[in-house]
């Protein structure tokens, strides 16, 4: 990679990502209408004895998987985009390499998703009073990271997307399966053994785990840190990827 030509393409990704107004409110404002639906879901919930209230053990799992939904969907259709219009092809034909154009994709859409988990976690905490052991910073980094991940595999998944519906046609594939089974609903630890394996290679369940973590220590954990280490190794396996199935064109 060119550090020079990777923060030229991290800055037009961004110059477009601000000029789009619709990405913009569905980075920023519907991660809040939906935290809000969930605050009013589970507010009159009863808190177990000596553990964390629904809401908050909810909560703190949704500003992780927020942005890996949104930065999932928008960048696997900004990338068909980039194929279907022409401008990969032109971008290809300048010096900019591969890496810099993924690299980018990932630093500019990380850097929005660190964006998104702040406002997120700034209402969370403050108008709803979410309560964690651990720093909001904590948060926000794994969310960022989360981002990241979601970045990656959506460039990966693009390259076998031919129109923006097929793109879509990813997310039940990509992101439905690590929703279920990243210990939001049934702890990893109670499920079946097949799924339980499953869920041990997806990498939303340490993320999930990183954040449960922050929730429940004052102070960052030996496994928190490994967990993040794990999803942050998925996001480059997955940048690796998809620059192994990068096309200039989309047929």
């Amino acid at each position: 990679m060119n550090p020079r030509i990777l923060a030229v393409t991290t800055g037009r990704i961004l110059r477009q990502l601000r000029h789009d107004r619709r990405t913009v409110a569905l980075l920023l404002v519907v991660p809040t209408l939906l935290l809000t639906l969930v605050y009013y879901m589970y507010a009159d919930q009863p808190a177990p004895p000596g553990g964390p209230s629904t809401f908050d053990r909810i909560a703190l799992v949704m500003l992780g998987f927020f942005p890996f939904i949104v930065m999932f969907l928008v960048t696997s259709i900004a990338m068909l985009r980039e194929r279907t219009t022409g401008t990969l092809e032109r971008l290809l034909t300048t010096p900019l390499a591969k890496a810099d154009l993924l690299f980018g994709y990932g630093i500019a859409f990380g850097l929005a998703g660190a964006v998104q988990a702040t406002v997120a976690a700034g209402v969370a905490y403050w108008v709803f009073d979410l309560d964690t052991a651990g720093g909001s910073g904590l948060v926000i980094l794994i969310a960022a990271l989360n981002a990241v991940l979601a970045v990656a595999l959506g460039l990966f998944c693009s390259a076998f997307a031919r129109t923006e519906f097929q793109a879509v046609q990813f997310m039940p594939v990509v992101v439905a399966p690590q929703l279920l089974l990243c210990g939001l609903f049934v702890p990893r630890g109670e499920m079946a053994g097949w799924l339980q394996a499953v869920s041990d290679v997806l990498p939303l369940s340490y993320a999930v785990e990183a954040l449960q973590e922050v929730g429940a220590h004052a102070e960052p954990t030996g496994t928190m840190w490994r967990d993040v280490a794990v999803v942050a190794g998925a996001a480059v396996l997955a940048l690796v990827l998809a620059a192994a199935t990068l096309r200039r064109r989309s047929g």
